[in-house]
C-alpha cells in the first residue's frame, strides 16, 4: 500500500486503471494507489454485525485516556462499575401503558397519565435459545471457514445448559426480580461466551419503544427531541405476548454485558487503542433489512414495477399496527409493507405529527404512492443472480456506492460469509445474509457479481495477497455476526480480530488502511443516546462504530453524529464521487454541535462523513468541508 504520502494523481500516467491494473509486472495494489484520493487513506473496509446497541455493548466502558470522555450508563450514573443501579437509574426507568394513548389508533408515545412504573422488570426470556451443548454447525465437517481452527471450538460452547427453551432465563442472576431497568446480562450462571435470546426489532415497534414527543414532559434542553427509551420492554412484551398468555420476548432488551468483568474484551481493546464514536447509529427504526441497505444507498428502496416507478403491493402485504380490539399493542396485521406519503393509512399519522413539531424542518422523504419495507423482505435477487420471486423486493433502479465507483474505475467488493456455498445445499447453505447486502436489490445486481461478489474467504486472500480492493465491505455468515440467539457476540469479535490481524500483517498495505467495525442496528436493545430524526425511516438507537487504522490511533472518542449512511459520504468524499441522488442522505450537511452538548448538531438534520475519526497529516489534501476533521 501507500506510504501516507498521497500518490500523484493517475491522469497523469496517461494509461487507464484497467490497463495498469493488467500490465505485466503491475500488482493491482499500485494500481489502487494510483488513484486520487482525499486522505491517505487508499483502502477502505467496513465490517458489520449484528443486533447490538451501543450501551448493550458499552454500558460501563471507561475511555483509556483521561482526556476522552464517553456517554453510557456509567457515566450517566444509570448503573455502577459492578452494573448494579447507580443514583440516577431513574433516568432509564421502564414504563407500561395502562390506558391507549390514541384511542383504537397506533401510538408512538406515551404521557404521565397513560403509563406507570413497572414494580419489577418483566422476567427476561429464554426465547426458544435452548442448545444445551451449542449449536448444530458443530457437526459440520471442517466447521466454519469463516474462523481460523484455533476459534471453531466457540460454535460449541455458550448453550443454556437449561432442559427448556421457554420462560425466563434463570441463568440471569436474580431474573425474577429485577429492577425496572437496565441490568447485567452475565454473572456467575451467564458467562460472556454464551446464546441469549433475541427480542423485536422492527419499525413501528421500535417508535414505540423510544416513546418520542414534543411536550413538556418529554422535551427537555439536553433531548431536543424528545425520545425517553421507557418503553423498551412494554412494546416487546405487549406486542409478543397474547392476550391472557404466558409473557413472551420480555425484558431481555434491558441487558447489557460489562466490559469492568471483561465481557466484550476485543472490542473494549479496539477503542483503547483506535477511535471509537458515542454517537454513531443504526439508520432507520426498525431491523436488518432496512438498516443496511443505507450502506449502499443512504436511502430506502421502495416497492416498484422494477423499472424505477412505484407501484402498490397487493393489499394483504399492507402492514396495519393499530391494536386489536381490547389490545393496547397486538397489532392488526404484520405485514411488509406501508405508504408514508398517506396519512390515512395506518399507523403514519403519529410519526408524521411528531415530525412535524420537531424544533427543525424534517423532509419526509417519503415519496407519493411509494411503499417501504417495515420488516425485513428479501431482495429482488437470489445470491447466484436469479429472480428471488414472489414477495420480494421487486428491483430497483437507485444509484448505489457501488455504481459510483465502478463508473470511475474504482475497485469494490462486498464480501459476504457463505457467498460460494449459498443455493448449493453444501454445508452452510442458508446462513449467508441476503437481506444484508444492498447490492442485491439493485436491477443490475446480475451484471455486478463476477466482479463485485465475493465469499469472506476471498477477502482472506486479497488481505494477505495486497490484493485488496479500494472499498470492501465485510459481512459474516449467520453463524458469526453476533445476533442474539442464533449467535453470539465474541463469535463477532473473533471474527473481526482475524480479519484486523490479516490486515495489519502486510505491512505496507495497511499503512494506507482504514477499518470500521460496527453492527446493522441495535437489534431492540435499550440505548441512553440522543436520537436525531431525519426523515420518517429514522434515525434509530446508538450503535457501536470502531475506526481501525495507523491514522486513528490513541484511543479518542468522537461524538460526531453519524450512522450508515456516513459509510457512504467517507467513501464519496475520499474518491471524489459526487452524491447518489438529490433526496439520499449523503447531501446532508455534516454536523455542528456546541461544547456543551456535542452529541445534538445545531445544524439538524445533518450527519456525519466519518472524517472526524482520523487524524491526518496536515500537508495532505484534506477536501475541508466543514466536517469535524480531527487535527
Amino acid at each position: 500500500m501507500l506510504k501516507t504520502a498521497l500518490a500523484r494523481r493517475f491522469g497523469l500516467l496517461g494509461v487507464s486503471l484497467a490497463t495498469l491494473a493488467l500490465s505485466p509486472g503491475v500488482r493491482a495494489e499500485d494500481a489502487n494507489n494510483q488513484i486520487k484520493t482525499a486522505s491517505p487513506i487508499k483502502h477502505v473496509i467496513i465490517i458489520v454485525g449484528e443486533n447490538r446497541s451501543f450501551d448493550h455493548l458499552f454500558a460501563t466502558y471507561v475511555p483509556k485516556s483521561r482526556e476522552e470522555r464517553v456517554l453510557n450508563l456509567l457515566s450517566e450514573h444509570i448503573v455502577k462499575a459492578d452494573g448494579t443501579p447507580d443514583e440516577k437509574f431513574d433516568r432509564a426507568h421502564q414504563f407500561q401503558v395502562t390506558s391507549a394513548p390514541n384511542g383504537a389508533s397506533f401510538f408512538i408515545s406515551a404521557g404521565s397519565a397513560n403509563k406507570s412504573l413497572y414494580s419489577k422488570l418483566p422476567a427476561p426470556d429464554l426465547g426458544g435459545v435452548q442448545a444445551p451443548t451449542g449449536l448444530p454447525i458443530l457437526s459440520i465437517p471442517g466447521g466454519d471457514p469463516g474462523l481460523p481452527a484455533a476459534d471453531q471450538f466457540l460454535f460449541g460452547t455458550g448453550g443454556t445448559g437449561l432442559p427448556v427453551s421457554v420462560g425466563p432465563d434463570t441463568r440471569i442472576t436474580n431474573v425474577n426480580n429485577l429492577p425496572p431497568g437496565p441490568f447485567q446480562l452475565t454473572g456467575p450462571t451467564m458467562p460472556y461466551d454464551a446464546y441469549t435470546a433475541d427480542t423485536i426489532h422492527q419499525f413501528f415497534q421500535m417508535y414505540q419503544q423510544m416513546d418520542c414527543a414534543i411536550d413538556k414532559e418529554h422535551v427537555s434542553r439536553g433531548n431536543p427531541t424528545g425520545c425517553l427509551h421507557d418503553l423498551q420492554s412494554f412494546v416487546t412484551t405487549t406486542y409478543s405476548t397474547a392476550p391472557g398468555g404466558t409473557p413472551h420476548d420480555t425484558g431481555q432488551t434491558m441487558a447489557f454485558f460489562n466490559m469492568q468483568k471483561n465481557d466484550v474484551p476485543y472490542l473494549k481493546f479496539l477503542a483503547d487503542e483506535y477511535t471509537m464514536s458515542d454517537n454513531y447509529h443504526q439508520p432507520v427504526m426498525g431491523g436488518t433489512g432496512p438498516d443496511s441497505v443505507p450502506l449502499g444507498f443512504a436511502d430506502q428502496v421502495f416497492f416498484s414495477d422494477g423499472n424505477g416507478h412505484a407501484v402498490t403491493p397487493p393489499a394483504s402485504s399492507i402492514y396495519n399496527p393499530d391494536p386489536l380490539p381490547n389490545t393496547l399493542n397486538q397489532y392488526t396485521v404484520r405485514k411488509q409493507w406501508f405508504n408514508c406519503s398517506d396519512q390515512t393509512q395506518h399507523g403514519i399519522k403519529p410519526i408524521l405529527d411528531y415530525l412535524g413539531k420537531l424544533p427543525y424542518p424534517v423532509q419526509t422523504k417519503c415519496d407519493p404512492g411509494a411503499y417501504y419495507n417495515a420488516v425485513n423482505v428479501n431482495p429482488a435477487w437470489t445470491p447466484q443472480g436469479t429472480p428471488s420471486g414472489a414477495g420480494s423486493i421487486p428491483p430497483v433502479t437507485m444509484t448505489s456506492i457501488g455504481d459510483l465507483l465502478s463508473a470511475k474505475h474504482i475497485p469494490w467488493k462486498y464480501y459476504g460469509g457463505a457467498y460460494n456455498v449459498s443455493g448449493t445445499g453444501a454445508p452452510l447453505d442458508g446462513i449467508y445474509c441476503n437481506i444484508c447486502n444492498p447490492f442485491e436489490y439493485q436491477v443490475n445486481y446480475p451484471a455486478m457479481r463476477a466482479d463485485h461478489m465475493r465469499d469472506v474467504t476471498d477477502l482472506f486472500n486479497d488481505l494477505k495477497n495486497g490484493t485488496l480492493p479500494a472499498v470492501s465491505y465485510a459481512k459474516p455468515d449467520g453463524a458469526m455476526d453476533g445476533h442474539p440467539a442464533s449467535s453470539k457476540f465474541d463469535l463477532f469479535e473473533e471474527f473481526t480480530k482475524n480479519i484486523i490481524q490479516l490486515a495489519q500483517s502486510n505491512k505496507e498495505q495497511w499503512e494506507s488502511t482504514a477499518i470500521f467495525v460496527t453492527v446493522d442496528e441495535g437489534g431492540g436493545f435499550y440505548d441512553s443516546g440522543f436520537i436525531q430524526p431525519v426523515d420518517f425511516f429514522g434515525t434509530g438507537p446508538r450503535i457501536p462504530m470502531i475506526a481501525v487504522s495507523p491514522f486513528s490511533r490513541g484511543g479518542h472518542i468522537t461524538h460526531v453524529y453519524g450512522e450508515h449512511s456516513s459509510f457512504v459520504k467517507f467513501v464519496e468524499r475520499n474518491w471524489y464521487l459526487g452524491k447518489l441522488s438529490e433526496r439520499s442522505r449523503d447531501n446532508l450537511p455534516n454536523p455542528r454541535a456546541e461544547d456543551e452538548n456535542p452529541y445534538v448538531p445545531v445544524n439538524m438534520p445533518a450527519i456525519g462523513d466519518l472524517f472526524d475519526m482520523f487524524d491526518f497529516d496536515r500537508g495532505h489534501d484534506h477536501d475541508r468541508d466543514g466536517g469535524g476533521d480531527r487535527h
